[in-house]
């Protein structure tokens, strides 16, 4: 897929202007056999200052589990971003067109008593009223590994 392909689709998602305020999602992790193997909850409060969107996560896990991780997500021209957090490895880039941002990195996500570098292929396509569905590829060495599907919902 190509983000410019959905140049013509409304509505517009601009990431700075969606994720100013507070936002939730809620999202299922699936193996490469397509199983559910975990369920979670995102708080997100997220901020513009100059051109740095500043997204504030809070996660909560199926298992009681928690974590947090705060995005710095620069916004360059053209639809263009950076972004690092906790957990990325270099830098996250994305681009915007139309109703669609895809986002890509590499994660370094920690199992147990090790960690594996995982590569997160993440679209995210903006609906009416404000939902907007993420789906992210997550592969190793280029085999598929498993899949993440949040939907996000603006807070008043």
């Amino acid at each position: 897929m190509n983000v410019t392909d959905y140049s013509n689709n409304t509505p517009e998602f601009v990431l700075e202007d969606y994720f100013n305020g507070k936002t939730v999602a809620y999202g299922v992790f699936e193996n490469r056999s397509g199983d559910v193997i975990n369920q979670f909850k995102v708080d997100i409060t997220g901020s513009v200052e100059g051109d740095v969107l500043t997204l504030d996560e809070d996660f909560v896990y199926m298992d009681g589990k928690v974590d947090k991780r705060l995005w710095k997500i620069n916004i360059l021209p053209d639809g263009h971003y950076e972004g690092t957090t906790n957990g990325v490895i270099g830098i996250a880039k994305g681009r915007r067109a139309g109703n669609a941002f895809n986002w890509t990195y590499v994660f370094d996500l920690p199992v147990g008593d090790t960690s594996y570098k995982l590569k997160f292929d993440d679209w995210m396509f903006l609906q009416e009223d404000g939902v907007m569905i993420n789906r992210a590829y997550v592969t190793k060495w280029g085999f598929h590994v498993g899949s993440v599907t949040l939907s996000f919902y603006k807070q008043n």
